[in-house]
């Protein structure tokens, strides 16, 4: 593919961007949860819908899912997006202090909000650019909600909806510019509820069985675990419901949500059977009874390195975000809020070593990331988790990162919200939407690139292609 081309591409996705940093916005202000996603999914789908996309509605059962399609031949290009938010993460935008206008109201403290426009603004201007040039390919946009929690994509992926694409392309806002080929961690949710009986915790606490007692046993037994789990497994959680604030009453009720992770999802069952017999004997101990409810399941990410490194070509020759003053200006401040262990942490969490454009080396001096992280044709282990990762074992998929946050930004803070709406975000999305379109018309223009992805995912998999893709 020409560099010519690529210009054209991303001239094309530019002239669309003011309607998508429209939507960007106005989905940043809804902050939808999981699953509850009805107004920024009925945004997304109109917009597909206005550019020639036929939509499908509540796709794999779930409401807020969907599916717009752009039918013009083989293969079939799909471009992920999700538009879930975080609950307790509302703060006010474009300033760097933790400031709440509704406190405990929900927030983008992942930044999907720009997340599901860039995705949607490429597959857009990917569509519109294949059919002004005749070029044959299909491409689907897949609105998937409640990657926060909900695994979605798990599910998509488990009723079939993703067996007819040749590949799948996807990315996220993070503090760098570049191909992200990541080893994530498979995870498991369970939410474990403890039922005992109240009493008087003074004149009659023989009569009582704590459940607030069996819920803190069952931390402590995997407190103890931990020593006893390989190193890079994970176990968290949260206590969702105590029974209540007296402390003259024995509890009758107490929960947590517990997520397991390990680097594969055959570990992460066998690490969730080790939790779940510490509750049931947190129970025996205390003789309440307890319920554990499977909340999601998501599998490790399988990279593709063929399809990565196609993805690093497009990067390479579009270029670094053209941030300007202004946006500088603003990540400095919000720079200025991370200790420096914060923004050493973050060049390392994204190994961030060399530079594909320039000879410097990135060190956080530098407020926002004007480089492109160099891709060295092999993955890093990253102790995350994502739903993108049940996709990537049906289908060759690959992503992207680009800098729409100052360095040193963690994800899950008030600091990627408070970045949600700025000018830098905004160009980092359609940046990303840019190197997405150009990946997926790369592949659309070369079909031996496409064989070759599956050719690495079937020798990975120890699966064949199927046989309706070939």
């Amino acid at each position: 593919m020409t560099q010519q081309a690529i210009e054209q591409l991303a001239n094309e996705i530019e002239a669309l961007k003011p309607e998508f940093i429209e939507l960007s916005d106005r989905i940043w202000e809804l902050a939808e949860l999981k699953f509850e996603e009805f107004e920024s999914a009925k945004l997304q789908a109109a917009l597909l819908e206005k550019y020639g996309f036929s939509v499908t509605r509540g796709v794999a059962g779930i409401e807020t899912a969907f599916c717009g399609e752009y039918d013009h031949g083989k293969p079939v290009i799909a471009i992920l997006g999700e538009f879930d938010a975080l609950a307790g993460m509302n703060q006010v935008a474009g300033i760097a202090e933790e400031k709440s206008d509704k406190p405990g109201a929900s927030g983008h403290g992942c930044g999907h909000n720009l997340l599901g426009a860039g995705s949607l603004l490429a597959a857009v201007g990917l569509a519109r650019h294949l059919d002004k040039n005749g070029i044959a390919a299909t491409v689907r946009y897949y609105g998937c909600p409640a990657e926060e929690g909900g695994g979605a994509k798990t599910i998509m992926a488990e009723a079939g909806v993703f067996d007819d694409v040749d590949l799948a392309l996807t990315w996220h806002p993070a503090p760098f510019n570049g191909v992200r080929s990541t080893n994530n961690l498979a995870v498991i949710e369970y939410d474990i509820r403890f039922k005992g009986t109240a009493a008087h915790a003074s004149n009659a606490a023989h009569l009582g069985r704590s459940a607030l007692d069996a819920l803190e046993l069952t931390n402590i037994g995997i407190n103890f675990l931990r020593e006893h789990m390989p190193s890079d497994c994970r176990v968290h959680y949260a206590i969702t419901e105590t029974g209540g604030v007296a402390a003259n009453v024995v509890q009758a009720r107490a929960a947590g949500r517990y997520m397991i992770r390990a680097p594969e999802i055959v570990g992460a069952r066998s690490l969730a059977e080790r939790v779940k017999k510490i509750a049931e004997g947190a129970a025996m101990m205390t003789e309440t009874s307890v319920e554990l409810e499977l909340g999601k399941a998501t599998n490790s990410l399988l990279p593709n390195i063929t399809l990565e490194t196609a993805m690093h070509e497009q990067m390479t020759a579009l270029g670094p975000v053209p941030f300007d003053e202004a946006d500088e200006a603003f990540a400095k401040d919000i720079q200025a809020t991370f200790s420096q262990e914060a923004i050493d942490s973050s060049i390392r969490l994204y190994q961030v070593r060399d530079d594909a454009l320039s000879n410097s080396r990135v060190d956080g001096s530098q407020p926002l990331h004007r480089g492109l992280r160099a891709f060295e044709g092999k993955s890093h282990f990253r102790a995350g988790s994502t739903d993108v990762g049940d996709v990537s074992w049906v289908i060759p998929t690959a992503q992207c990162w680009t800098p729409a946050w100052a360095i040193g930004t963690n994800p899950h803070t008030w600091q990627v919200v408070a970045q949600g709406k700025s000018p830098a975000a905004h160009k980092a999305f359609v940046h990303a939407a840019k190197t997405i379109a150009a990946t997926g018309l790369k592949a659309a223009a070369d079909p031996e690139l496409i064989d070759k992805t599956w050719a690495e995912w079937s020798e990975k998999t120890g699966r064949k292609r199927p046989g309706e893709r070939r």
